[in-house]
């Protein structure tokens, strides 16, 4: 089956907006668009991420630690758009079939994405590849309900969308430029709906309102999986690991680990769950 033109071949380049709120954007020919796994991601094959940067500048997020000092320190301001991605993809020939992490360092449904449609044009390159690769989609947005008629011509396909607390005050204080909480379990139960494989990934987990009802919002997602997990250890320049800004945050809230490990164990008693945190990434 012949591919059909999209956004971001050669003839019509991604035109993303110079700003969008604090967030600037710039254009950016990658040298690559895959990036062998390791680490906690080593049971897949590739990470893909079509953005360097993201919009949600969440303040615990560990990806600021993979840029220089200066942008960490900006992290949430510049977004670089790949805008040579899908033709970078379709050159790599160990793709079909392989294990795909799409998110490990961006957020694919970032606002941006919206204008560019960047991640839709590399999701419909591999929906065409034979073997298909396994793709699993890390994101915050409900923007990836948008997808749903290519998601759901893959064969295997899973949907994590972090869900990291009930309390929107306390979603604004750790990341202000992320869509609302009930947006979030709006979307995941669309996906399921649409008979997309989803997960609810509580990581980190923040401070909550009411663990158990919580847990029963999330029930009513229908999502195959819920996962929970405190920050990350770890800080220091190419190294994943909680920033410190989001570490004093939690001290404002007294957000310790004590009281994560209580609050997810009223979690998993009421969803019945045994499943440990760093299983939202294996693949499928």
């Amino acid at each position: 089956m012949a591919l059909q033109m999209t956004l971001f071949e050669p003839e019509a380049r991604p035109r993303p907006p110079a700003q969008m709120g604090r967030t600037s954007f710039v254009e950016r020919e990658a040298k690559s668009i895959l990036t062998p796994a390791t680490g906690m991601m080593k049971s897949y094959d590739f990470m893909l991420n079509p953005y360097r940067g993201c919009q949600f500048g969440c303040s615990y997020c560990y990806a600021a630690w993979f840029s220089e000092p200066e942008e960490m320190a900006r992290w949430g301001e510049w977004v670089e758009v790949k805008t040579n991605a899908v033709r970078l993809l379709r050159k790599e020939r160990t793709l079909p079939g392989a294990k795909v992490y799409i998110g490990s360092a961006t957020d694919p449904y970032q606002p941006v994405e919206g204008k560019t449609q960047l991640t839709r044009s590399l999701l419909e390159a591999m929906v065409e590849m034979s073997p298909q690769p396994r793709i699993v989609i890390q994101t915050r947005s409900p923007l990836v309900v948008r997808d749903v008629d290519v998601l759901e011509k893959f064969d295997n396909v899973r949907v994590n969308m972090s869900v990291p607390t009930d309390d929107d005050e306390v979603r604004r204080a750790f990341e202000p430029g992320a869509p609302a909480i009930v947006r979030r379990l709006a979307a995941l139960k669309m996906l399921h709906a649409a008979g997309i494989a989803t997960a609810a990934c509580v990581m980190p987990m923040l401070p909550l309102h009411d663990p158990v009802e919580f847990a029963r919002s999330l029930r009513e997602t229908r999502a195959g999986k819920v996962y929970t997990g405190y920050f990350h250890a770890g800080a220091k320049q190419y190294t994943t690991g909680t920033r410190p800004e989001a570490l004093r945050v939690a001290k404002r809230y007294n957000w310790t680990k004590e009281r994560y490990e209580e609050a997810a164990a009223m979690i998993k008693s009421e969803l019945n769950l045994d499943e440990q945190g760093q299983m939202a990434y294996a693949p499928l």
